[in-house]
């Protein structure tokens, strides 16, 4: 009895020593690595160690302005990044254009326009024309004036209707994956064309008479 309660005892000892054996001769899977030995910084105090100590808010309304003044660019600074913007407007910069002239379509149209001359570039004109017979005291000279200002806006209009309908005809042949409103055409064109050349923006890139295809 003395024997086997032996025998009991010393494989009792030799087990786990086999067991850690065994755990230390396993091969580790690649995929496993070992820990760091310290835990994750919050990406909070991650990005308070990169930027440094963080001012203290403006505790007056006089300290705030005083702050975004001084934060604020220079006169000069903002004058040269307005022309900076204006030039890369007239050039027909995708990037810095209003969403209404952003777009292969809307380029197209603008060629198509400023291909031609158009009456309605005289509209600004006309509106100095119809102030000027309102003012006048002389009843004659402002019958004549409204009669002349009612004919060309006339004039006008149907010319703003059938370049709508032009431009939107050659538009959706230009562009037939595309959807293009007749109305939304017809009045970007009827605007673009109602513009003294010289003031339109972007600036025209084709000369009058071009080919537009």
């Amino acid at each position: 009895m003395r024997f086997l309660r032996r025998g009991d005892d010393e494989a009792a000892k030799t087990q786990p020593e086999t067991v850690d054996t065994a755990v230390a001769q396993k091969p580790k899977d690649p995929r496993w690595t070992e820990g760091k030995g310290r835990p994750t910084p919050k990406r909070r105090d991650a990005q308070g160690v990169k930027r440094g100590p963080v001012a203290p808010p403006p505790t007056t309304q006089r300290e705030a302005s005083k702050r975004a003044r001084a934060n604020r660019p220079s006169k000069d600074a903002r004058r040269a990044a307005a022309l900076e913007r204006r030039k890369r407007m007239d050039a027909g910069d995708e990037r810095v254009l209003l969403p209404r002239d952003r777009g292969p379509v809307k380029a197209y149209i603008r060629d198509v326009v400023d291909s031609r001359p158009h009456i309605m570039g005289l509209f600004m004109p006309l509106a100095v024309i119809v102030l000027i017979s309102v003012l006048l005291p002389i009843p004659s000279v402002q019958q004549y004036l409204s009669l002349f200002s009612l004919v060309a806006l006339a004039v006008m209009v149907t010319e703003g209707v059938l370049l709508g309908m032009r431009t939107t005809k050659q538009a959706r042949a230009k562009f037939p994956n595309e959807k293009i409103s007749g109305l939304g055409t017809g009045w970007y064109a009827f605007t673009r064309a109602s513009q003294l050349r010289r003031l339109r923006v972007p600036k025209p890139r084709v000369q009058r008479g071009a080919t537009i295809s």
